[in-house]
């Protein structure tokens, strides 16, 4: 169990945590047919957009209700009421998610009085359903906002209903990427149940090319899918992130649920398949049962390059866990984690400390360390320790694919343990040209290659 501890800096350098607001705008991303509206100052909108812009490398439809300093001082409600408005009469979304952030949670405005209010006057708006997020940026970071819109789509839209035997619920977290949901949609497939995913990025994100535009998110789990999640009988959610959206379904309308903390490495992914096959009553699929052989082969092909390896993460509290306990199985050290917010994730995770802090901490303690990982931030970092760094989470701004990175079940944990020990055959070969001997700091194995 790590021990957290919050930096006791004055100010951030070099930040790795991203806003409550920009976590809920990632969950919207998930639907189809939305469009997410941050309620505050365009800044906060524009920035946001920039960040899922670069490293998506798609169009993201994301609006704003453009507080000025009057209206900050005098209210919102206009200003919410016109965005809304506009949105509705030129891209004509099924779902509009409006997000608050620091300047109007500061002010303290009663949103969901204007929202009730906007409901009561203008009637136009009836056929769009509205979903309000409370996302102050000053506090918590981009996992909790996408907890907390996940939580509140499901509160908004779910209801009871008859439960349909063979439907289950995925509640995936922020951490996953499109190709790991298509990953995970793919296996519940293969053993006969139907899954409905929420949010799902994985139809909107992905990277696709299509003839049809709208100005809202083109993909993404329907309003339709939302309301039948009620029906189903099971909800497996991945991340911590996940719990109170789980929970929330349970209330609203008993579906039960379990929520698998991670599904990077062996063991996670047992009990996962093992679920599957009770659910479902069907035996593992003997694909699956290859693929576990091979991350067996691809674990022990690879622990020459990751046993001994000091390594320093920084990450949202889930995508910590995963590759940091991956790394742990593998015979490395967590000897610097870096995280943005509070989690129970953090119980979890197999190192002495987990310290909230910014990358400039992670920089303080990782230069006896042999492998960096976190964002694109982190380059800088990487070269001023000269240390290999493997780019993980968002943003990742200076590499194409990010939608299409798989790095959860047995595939997608072999391809997460190549791209780690590749890494470290990389530095080898340039630390030591034409000797194939693993330097003490990497374990001290002899790995050499006669000839």
């Amino acid at each position: 169990m790590a021990i957290v501890v919050e930096s006791g800096k004055a100010c951030t350098v070099n930040p790795l945590r991203m806003s409550q607001p920009l976590g809920a705008t990632y969950a919207a991303m998930g639907l189809d047919a939305c469009m997410p509206v941050m309620h505050g100052s365009q800044g906060c909108t524009s920035f946001a957009l920039v960040l899922l812009v670069r490293h998506f490398k798609e169009a993201i439809p994301l609006q704003t209700t453009a507080m000025s300093e009057v209206t900050t001082i005098l209210g919102g409600y206009e200003n919410v009421e016109t965005a809304l408005l506009n949105i509705r009469k030129r891209a004509a979304p099924k779902i509009i998610l409006l997000c608050t952030t620091g300047l109007t949670e500061t002010n303290g405005e009663d949103v969901e009085g204007h929202l009730a209010m906007v409901r009561k006057r203008k009637r136009e708006l009836d056929d769009t359903e509205l979903i309000l997020v409370s996302t102050p940026d000053y506090i918590g970071a981009f996992e909790d906002g996408y907890r907390r819109a996940v939580t509140a789509i499901v509160e908004t839209l779910v209801k009871p209903l008859p439960t349909v035997p063979q439907q289950i619920n995925l509640v995936p977290g922020s951490h996953l990427s499109p190709g790991d949901i298509d990953e995970l949609r793919e296996i519940i497939c293969a053993f006969g149940l139907e899954p409905i995913v929420l949010p799902d990025v994985s139809g909107s994100l992905d990277g696709h090319l299509d003839s049809a535009w709208r100005g809202t998110t083109l993909g993404g789990t329907t309003i339709d899918q939302i309301r039948a999640a009620g029906a189903s009988s099971f909800t497996i959610g991945v991340g911590e992130q996940t719990r109170d959206a789980a929970k929330t379904l349970e209330t609203i309308a008993g579906v039960p649920f379990e929520i698998l903390e991670r599904l990077t490495g062996l063991e996670p992914n047992d009990r996962f398949l093992h679920r599957l096959a009770q659910l479902s009553g069907r035996a593992v699929p003997a694909r699956y049962r290859r693929q576990r052989s091979q991350l067996l082969d691809a674990m022990l092909d690879s622990h020459f390059y990751t046993g001994g390896l000091k390594v320093a993460i920084g990450a949202e509290p889930d995508l910590l866990l995963s590759i940091g306990s991956l790394l742990r199985e593998m015979g490395a050290e967590l000897s610097v984690c870096i995280s943005t917010t509070a989690s129970a994730s953090h119980a979890l995770l197999p190192a002495s400390q987990v310290i909230l802090g910014d990358l400039e901490d992670m920089e303080r303690g990782a230069n006896n360390c042999d492998l960096l990982i976190t964002h694109s931030h982190g380059r800088q970092m990487a070269g001023r320790l000269g240390k290999p760094l493997m780019r993980a989470g968002l943003p990742v701004f200076d590499r194409v694919g990010n939608a299409h990175r798989c790095q959860i079940g047995y595939r997608g944990t072999m391809n997460l343990i190549f791209e780690i020990s590749n890494l470290m055959v990389e530095r080898i070969s340039q630390s030591h040209p034409g000797d194939w001997k693993l330097p003490q700091s990497l374990g001290g194995l002899d790995v050499s290659v006669p000839g």
